[in-house]
């Protein structure tokens, strides 16, 4: 069954709402003691609806059939934390919809961001880089590697394994720039040492 094959309009049906509403609720107690019939006859009431909330915030069909069952699957596995004194069904599926709907808008605007980013980056290049890479030994490269901090070790091996410029090993690391860079000269000072590369 699709998430469109059990209402057309994509909202909660109006007649005796209210009747409707406690059913629902009823049905959502059964849910949460895993009552797979229960979750069927929510499903056909909620997932329309709900198709319809996620289809108005992300607009892509196939993303949107995607987020709402995502959004069917999480009624189910958190049916439990469901309160009836803090809303209705319909309230509190409608909360879980937009909110997964907006979080897959915000990945994929992040993803295509960090996608451009790559795409029109410059790869830094440096000497130190060159020499570890073609002319020392990789146990040597390795145990050097080992003497530098975390942040340090992952900085210099985003940036000069992965290709990223600082801005973007920042980025991946959560910390500013700055940082990233005065960790970095840090880092290659202590290798060139450590390798014996020549100044």
């Amino acid at each position: 069954m699709t998430v469109m094959d059990s209402q057309g309009s994509g909202e909660p049906a109006r007649p005796g709402h209210q009747a409707q509403g406690a059913d629902l609720a009823a049905q959502i107690v059964l849910v949460a003691r895993g009552d797979a019939a229960a979750f069927d006859a929510v499903f056909d009431r909620i997932s329309a609806h709900v198709f319809g909330i996620v289809r108005r915030v992300i607009r892509d069909p196939a993303q949107s059939e995607e987020v709402t069952q995502e959004v069917l699957l999480e009624v189910w596995r958190n049916s439990s934390t469901f309160d009836a004194g803090r809303g209705s069904v319909m309230a509190w599926v409608s909360m879980l919809a937009h909110r997964r709907a907006v979080d897959r808008v915000r990945s994929v605007q992040k993803e295509t961001e960090r996608e451009r980013r790559i795409a029109t980056a410059e790869i830094p290049f440096d000497e130190v880089a060159e020499a570890v890479e073609s002319g020392l030994e990789r146990e040597r490269v390795r145990r050097c590697l080992g003497t530098l901090t975390e942040l340090q070790r992952e900085s210099v091996t985003l940036a000069y394994y992965g290709g990223y410029t600082y801005g973007q090993v920042a980025s991946l690391l959560s910390v500013p720039q700055g940082t990233v860079k005065t960790r970095m000269r840090d880092a290659l000072i202590r290798l060139r040492d450590c390798l014996g590369v020549a100044e």
